[in-house]
């Protein structure tokens, strides 16, 4: 299909076909990413400015490489050392960093609806690094790929998203692509964090831990985000990880090729232990490898970049031209 977006939002917009096309990208750009040479120039004299109006670390320094790949220069903007401290508005801060000729705008910000309020108002390409409770698309996409990689297939693979997930954007940009994708989505964590009006979405709704976790193929596991919830949705930190954390003798009651998932980051000894995030079945350090190549495609399709197998050729091309060039240099000497 051809991509056509000027912005990446959300996950819920996107078809299942924009969902693969992403998918299928960012496999390019993670092969490139194995060479020696692991710059491609698509992104030439562009700007990223990385607006995160909320703190970041993961997601930003993923960003900020992701267009240092694609010879973008970055500007790294911050809440803290700027004119939001001194009253301006989100729509003034952006306007004029367009102004400063800033080709993209990639915003993380604690009011859901954030990114979209400013793809209204600006020429520049707007990505949706995390807004509120609401979504966190590119997070979603490289959980995505990751189960791809691993499980070879999206289509009745059967997640569980364990965790708080009332207030979780990561849970619900992995359940939008997810079902669009034909995965089978199980929901689980305390009544209070896991209401039943899910099941609306097509998820299943369980506050078993054992029911959840019996026939998963993947289990991902989230924070419990103490910053947008009111204290009376939680349990508790101790009866939280009694029910619901995920330790080693928990997880015989999984299958045992079941893959370990989490955003980061991660609170050991609450949502998982040590020797589960570390062991075997984890792929969380796999999540942040991808998320790299996952951005990197975001960056080049919305700038409106070839699709995967144009930019095969086109990389397979430039890979040819470059040895070529090196073999008639090795020649003449």
């Amino acid at each position: 299909m051809t991509w056509t977006r000027k912005d990446l939002l959300d996950l819920q917009s996107l078809s299942a076909e924009e969902i693969s096309t992403i998918l299928d990208t960012a496999r390019v750009f993670k092969d490139i990413g194995a060479r020696p040479r692991k710059v491609m120039p698509a992104l030439r004299g562009k700007t990223v400015v990385n607006l995160f109006v909320e703190p970041s670390t993961r997601t930003r320094i993923s960003f900020e490489l992701a267009a240092l790949r694609l010879a973008a220069d970055v500007i790294n903007f911050t809440a803290e050392a700027s004119s939001l401290r001194k009253g301006e508005t989100l729509k003034d801060t952006a306007r004029n960093l367009e102004a400063l000729n800033a080709d993209f705008i990639v915003i993380r910000h604690s009011a859901a609806g954030a990114p979209h309020f400013l793809s209204r108002v600006l020429k520049a390409h707007v990505i949706n690094a995390g807004d509120g409770a609401h979504e966190h698309p590119t997070q979603g996409l490289l959980d995505v790929f990751t189960m791809l990689e691993e499980k070879k297939r999206i289509a009745g693979l059967r997640v569980t998203i364990l965790g708080d997930i009332l207030y979780s954007r990561v849970a619900r940009s992995n359940i939008w692509a997810l079902l669009k994708l034909g995965a089978h989505v199980t929901l689980c964590g305390p009544p209070t964090l896991v209401p039943h009006t899910f099941e609306d979405l097509g998820c299943r709704v369980t506050h078993d831990l054992e029911t959840a976790i019996k026939d998963a193929d993947v289990i991902n596991l989230l924070r419990i985000q103490h910053e947008r919830q009111r204290k009376t949705m939680f349990p508790g930190l101790g009866e939280y990880t009694s029910l619901f954390g995920i330790n080693r003798a928990r997880l015989k009651a999984a299958p045992p090729d079941v893959l370990i998932m989490h955003p980061g980051p991660i609170n050991r000894g609450v949502e998982v232990d040590s020797e589960v995030a570390d062991g075997s079945q984890s792929v969380i350090l796999k999540q942040v490898t991808n998320g790299l190549a996952v951005r990197m495609a975001i960056l080049y399709l919305v700038n409106g970049g070839k699709l995967p197998q144009e930019l095969i050729e086109t990389d397979a091309g430039r890979t040819s031209d470059a040895v070529n060039s090196q073999q008639a240099t090795a020649t003449a000497e």
